[in-house]
């Protein structure tokens, strides 16, 4: 037998045991059970939609040993190189597009208004324990950007904007476990996504390129629509640099490049996002009822095969969309926040996804005449009315990083909730009636959705959940617009807005292919 692609569906337990698995195959190819067999499985995804569960792979099979694909980047040294690139923060996207240059030959240069990985935590422990927001950096600011501590999930529908497969790649090269090449909804979880990135860092700076933290753009000038300068405040003191390009990859949370754009006249436009709570439930209940479990006991036993479950839920009410946004199976709801007035919420898992709560946002998408009270602000309208509710959350929430909260059920009751369940927010939540933080364009949309995801999902709508927020930051309410040939703002010819901060990208996977969009426009 040579070496060939099969597609075999297999129990949860087969799928586990790779002796149970070879047996399958070979009686599934009618081959001796003595048979020399040598496997890799290449794709493995979960099909729980029958009573009886069952793991869906693509294996390689061969009667001889199979080798493990070794993966190569031609990075090339560009210390002096004859072109740079000034990369305008370090997210996915800009140390995706600075790896890109890398290939390319051109010199990337790096600028971060927050701190690395490391100095980086303790401004993340004085939110949860000191209620305290460093601006400069937090959960969204800082090397690697927000996708750092939100969870490492990696999976795109974005596949028509770029190569998904080189990203994961590129991802196993720096530190990744080879399972993201695998899964079908690949994470890397927020417990490992550090290294992953300080190994970038490592990577980018032994070829030559620059990295400069605690550097804040502060504002830019042009020259016959050409940026030629930029000012940046570095660890407290303001410096002016010469630049060739600019790749802008700021994050959906840099308001004040928003508004720097703006007060400059620089074209932006207002953009749909979507916007509403954090739900959180025992981790238990949505596998019990996502895997089909009469009891604790049955919950137990596939749960030694089974990743802690997940779910998506949809729901149109009065023709907007009521859905789930980045659900995190045995994960932690963290405070997003990146000013002091004002509460948001985001979800993270560790890469085993063994908390004992699963959350999920479930949100309402809003429209551009939604933004209408706030159109004095133009393309600005959207990003005031999320600034809005976000300091409504946190007013309501005692004026701190507790974040307002209710039981599921009350919610949609319209009750108040005497008590509160435990929850893995760990600043602290304080009960509040939802209804009053949402408003009356969120609230009411969220309670049908909530009752709809009920009926989809028995025992979802339950007073063991929690619903907390809000959660605002699911994109950007602004894009900053860019020809779609050569990648560059229609006024300014050397600026490519990137990412998810100009609108183009929704995740670590869509955000790093865009980065490397964008470092190949530099090129042409």
């Amino acid at each position: 037998m040579m070496s060939k692609k099969i597609q075999i569906q297999v129990s949860p337990q087969v799928a586990a045991n790779e002796t149970l698995l070879k047996e399958e195959i070979r009686l599934q190819e009618g081959m001796p059970p003595s048979a020399p067999l040598f496997i890799k499985v290449l794709r493995r995804s979960i099909d729980a939609r029958g009573r009886s569960i069952k793991i869906n792979l693509s294996v390689q099979v061969a009667q001889d040993e199979i080798q493990e694909e070794k993966i190569h980047r031609a990075y090339q040294h560009v210390e002096k190189a004859k072109h740079s690139c000034h990369i305008i923060g370090a997210g996915p996207g800009g140390l995706f597009a600075a790896l890109r240059c890398l290939e390319l030959g051109i010199k990337p240069i790096l600028i971060e208004r927050g701190k690395d990985v490391k100095a980086r935590r303790r401004d993340l422990a004085a939110i949860h324990k000191a209620h305290r927001v460093n601006p400069e950096s937090n959960y969204c600011f800082g090397e690697g950007g927000a996708g750092t501590y939100s969870d490492g999930k990696l999976y795109t529908r974005s596949n028509k904007r770029g190569d998904v497969e080189k990203v994961l790649k590129t991802l196993v090269y720096h530190g990744a476990s080879h399972e993201i090449l695998v899964d079908a909804h690949p994470h890397i979880g927020t417990n490992k996504l550090p290294k992953l990135i300080e190994a970038i860092r490592e990577n980018i700076l032994h070829h030559g390129g620059e990295i400069h933290f605690n550097t804040k753009l502060l504002d830019f000038q042009l020259d016959n629509g050409t940026i030629n300068r930029i000012s940046v405040e570095k660890n407290d003191s303001k410096e002016e640099w010469p630049v060739e390009q600019v790749i802008l990859a700021t994050g959906h949370s840099a308001r004040d490049i928003y508004q720097l754009l703006n007060s400059k006249n620089v074209l932006l436009e207002a953009k749909p996002f979507a916007i509403g709570v954090r739900a959180e439930h025992p981790q238990e209940l949505i596998d019990s009822i996502q895997y089909h479990c009469k009891n604790k006991s049955e919950v137990e036993h596939l749960r030694e095969f089974l990743p802690a479950a997940s779910y998506s839920l949809v729901h149109q009410v009065k023709e907007r969309g009521v859905y789930s946004f980045c659900m995190c199976p045995g994960g932690i709801i963290a405070p997003c926040a990146t000013q002091q007035e004002e509460v948001v919420t985001n979800g993270w898992s560790p890469s085993k996804r063994n908390n004992p709560y699963a959350n999920s946002g479930i949100v309402l998408g809003l429209e551009l005449k939604d933004f209408k009270p706030y159109e004095r602000f133009g393309a600005l309208a959207g990003l005031e009315f999320q600034k809005e509710l976000e300091h409504k959350a946190w007013f309501y929430g005692g004026k701190t990083q507790s974040a307002p909260a209710q039981r599921l059920n009350d919610f949609v009751n319209g009750k108040k909730s005497g008590s509160l369940p435990d929850c893995s927010y760990q600043p602290g939540v304080t009960s509040v009636d939802m209804q009053e933080v949402l408003g009356k364009l969120v609230g009411p949309a969220l309670k049908e959705g909530f009752k709809a995801f009920g009926n989809k999902m028995r025992g979802y709508l339950s007073n063991e959940a929690l619903i907390l927020g809000v959660e605002s930051r699911t994109s950007t309410p602004v894009r900053i617009p860019r020809d779609k040939d050569s990648l560059q703002h229609p006024q300014i010819k050397n600026l490519f807005p990137c990412g998810e901060g100009a609108g183009y990208a929704g995740g670590i996977m869509s955000a790093a292919m865009d980065g490397e969009r964008c470092a190949d426009k530099l090129k042409q």
